[in-house]
């Protein structure tokens, strides 16, 4: 073939990112494949809202008008939701196009029978667009399971829920005026709930799942906290004990069981995610060779997406042969973990001998250390409980209780 033809499926922030991309790009892209690439076909809902970029693209709503083109080699799927991108990258797979795709939320669900399909059609399968779009993340862990095997993950892979934590402390501004600067901005949709209340993190986390562990976690028994009810004067309080919130994506194994927390936790100025400021992403890779491995970037927008996209098509004939590789979380038996707690007056009689007051913040917020947090405590209406990641340091002198 003298030229590598592409379809867009959709055509809005993304899709049009990817169409300039591919045009401003075209000269290195042909370095590199040794052909052009030229988008073809755009797939939309609605063509009265949509102009076709170029007379020879052809701009439809119906999606058979794009497989039934004599020549096509590249689907990428720039539309959300679970249907009808998946459906519609079955027919691309079976067609015998390489297919690429930014959607989480299908990919976390269907990924892997998408991958299953196209080892059999011997054709290519990207998705480095659907988790943190500015940072190379799949690429990276595929890299690094040639050899590595993973012990856990921890990352910030929301923009917009970031966005609105910095926003909160800089400003001291309520979650509901930091999410309107949000939408503002362009962050935010107009319904944020899949970003404000964890979903689309979720999403991400289970993506790296697959990859790494080879499955994803119970459904079930995923806690998944979003960050709606964080209040001005926690921030406040967490602020002048140089903690900030984070928005986090844990993943570890043990007993042969993924586990995958998506919750609001405090970091301390000496954790790498304290930085981690705006509408950045930040991924820790935790493997048993390399240590720790720490990725930052922008995790979406136009042109961040485009680049993930664009990476994928120029690596879409490259085999990837290494397999899931990880190690089960090997903890410290003795190691206690820490949570700052917002409310009432804490009596150390009241929390028994086996939770330890490291420090009173104020009259309502304690650091506290213990084994677990007993579920009388956590389930009650008068508190709120954060966990620590990383370790405090005492910034007064010991409290008397």
């Amino acid at each position: 073939m003298s030229k590598i033809n592409v379809a867009l499926l959709g055509y809005g922030t993304v899709g049009k990112g990817v169409y300039r991309t591919i045009e401003s790009h075209q000269d290195r892209l042909q370095r590199l494949l040794g052909k052009e690439v030229k988008v073809v076909a755009i797939l939309v809902r609605n063509i009265d809202k949509h102009i076709a970029p170029d007379e020879h693209v052809l701009l439809t709503t119906n999606y058979e008008d794009i497989l039934s083109l004599p020549e096509l080699h590249i689907v990428i799927d720039a539309i959300v939701g679970r249907e009808p991108g998946f459906s519609y990258l079955k027919k691309a797979i079976d067609k015998g196009c390489h297919v690429v795709t930014a959607n989480k939320e299908m990919f976390a669900f269907h990924g892997t029978e998408l991958q299953a399909l196209a080892l059999e059609k011997g054709v290519g399968l990207g998705y480095e667009a659907t988790v943190a779009g500015g940072i190379p993340i799949i690429q990276t862990i595929r890299q690094l399971l040639s050899v590595n095997h993973f012990l856990g993950i921890e990352a910030i892979l929301n923009g917009t829920t970031n966005f609105i934590l910095t926003n909160m402390r800089k400003l001291g501004s309520t979650f509901a005026e930091a999410l309107q600067v949000a939408k503002e901005n362009g962050y935010a949709e107009s319904d944020p709930t899949n970003d404000i209340e964890g979903y689309d993190a979720l999403y991400k986390g289970m993506v790296l799942s697959q990859l790494i562990y080879g499955g994803k976690p119970n459904i079930k028994s995923v806690k998944r906290k979003g960050i709606t009810h964080i209040q001005p004067n926690h921030m406040k309080i967490a602020e002048e004990a140089d903690l900030r919130f984070k928005h986090v994506v844990t993943l570890s194994k043990s007993n042969n069981e993924i586990q995958c927390k998506v919750e609001p936790v405090l970091v301390p100025d000496s954790h790498p995610f304290y930085q981690v400021e705006g509408v950045q992403n930040s991924v820790s890779l935790a493997t048993d060779l390399l240590g720790t491995l720490q990725l930052q970037g922008p995790g979406a927008g136009m042109f961040p997406t485009a680049s993930a996209i664009l990476e994928d098509i120029i690596q879409l004939e490259n085999e990837h042969k290494a397999p899931p590789a990880a190690k089960d979380s090997v903890t410290d038996q003795d190691a206690l973990s820490q949570w700052v707690i917002f409310g009432g007056y804490l009596e150390s009689e009241k929390l028994g001998s086996d939770i330890k007051i490291i420090e009173k913040l104020d009259d309502t917020a304690w650091v506290i250390e213990a084994e677990y947090i007993p579920l009388g405590l956590s389930h009650s209406s008068d508190v709120t409980i954060y966990p620590l990641r990383g370790k405090y340091e005492r910034k007064k002198l010991p409290i008397q209780v």
